[in-house]
């Protein structure tokens, strides 16, 4: 048996700065992973099968994993194949890459089992037919990432230093936000960011990585924050109450806060549970890469 880890992704800023003819959105982030993860394994030789911990998720062709197990199938059509099971973690629907960490997790496990291994630069290439920021997983080291979400630059070393270990905290509310959902509330709200700002923004904080890089924003919020008021009321009290700012992560719906290695979650949570009924998730983690 074979065992990947699929680790969970912060868009710790995010730009939208316009739409390609494509119909995709174009995409300028700052991404991290964290230490909460779900974890794919792989019964090597077993016949193709899909198996989960979490009930409520899909396991038809629907699901990332299997849509990628079918995309390496593809480019190695002789590849050795296997029973996956699943082990669910991360929550869906919150803009933190679950299914697209489990999928990229599927393609490593494919290659480590493969007789000959197509290495993690074919891997982005396969996984980037699979969902937009699914190459970012491929190896899950913080990075810029760009165009619809597939385009990957390395974090310079000090920027990558200045960010790994920090601890998180991330809260997400019962319901999620579907990407598109996300995209469409940005089009019919505001202008998009110029590429030139967005670009001049983050390089500044690239140069000089001091300071939360998270103040430089996420361009989905305000019409999110608008559309759900679950989001931006229990925002506004967490930082009146808490001195706590938590701001979305991806097309949400949850929501993070860089925090010190002090201070004590317990009251934050205990706020969050109670505002946002059983089915809130909370995690206080950290970045891992």
């Amino acid at each position: 048996m074979l065992v990947e880890a699929a680790p969970a992704k912060l868009n710790l800023s995010l730009a939208v700065t316009g739409k390609r003819p494509d119909g995709f959105h174009e995409l300028l982030s700052l991404v991290v992973s964290l230490n909460v993860a779900d974890h794919l394994a792989m019964h090597v030789g077993q016949p193709l099968s899909m198996s989960c911990d979490d009930a409520s998720l899909p396991l038809d062709e629907t699901n990332l994993v299997m849509k990628a197990v079918q995309a390496y199938r593809r480019h190695q059509p002789d590849c050795v194949l296997g029973r996956f099971h699943l082990t669910k973690r991360i929550p869906h629907g919150a803009g933190l890459g679950g299914g697209s960490s489990d999928a990229a997790a599927a393609l490593r496990l494919l290659d480590r089992a493969a007789p000959t291994p197509l290495g993690f630069e074919k891997l982005e290439e396969i996984a980037a037919l699979v969902g937009s920021d699914c190459p970012y997983f491929i190896r899950g080291q913080s990075a810029i990432m760009l165009g619809r979400g597939e385009r990957l630059a390395p974090l310079p070393e000090a920027a990558r230093q200045a960010l790994l270990g920090q601890r998180v905290w991330v809260i997400k509310p019962p319901f999620g936000i579907p990407t598109p959902e996300a995209y469409a509330a940005l089009a019919h709200s505001a202008a998009y960011q110029s590429a030139d700002r967005a670009h001049s923004r983050l390089n500044a904080w690239v140069a000089h990585p001091a300071g939360d890089p998270s103040v430089l924003g996420n361009d989905l919020q305000p019409a999110v924050f608008s559309k759900h008021l679950a989001l931006s009321v229990a925002s506004e009290s967490l930082l009146k109450s808490y001195g706590v700012e938590f701001r979305m992560t991806g097309s949400g719906s949850a929501c993070f806060a860089l925090v010190p290695a002090g201070l004590d979650a317990v009251p934050v949570f205990d706020y969050v549970k109670k505002a946002w009924g059983p089915g809130a998730w909370v995690a206080d983690t950290r970045i891992s890469a």
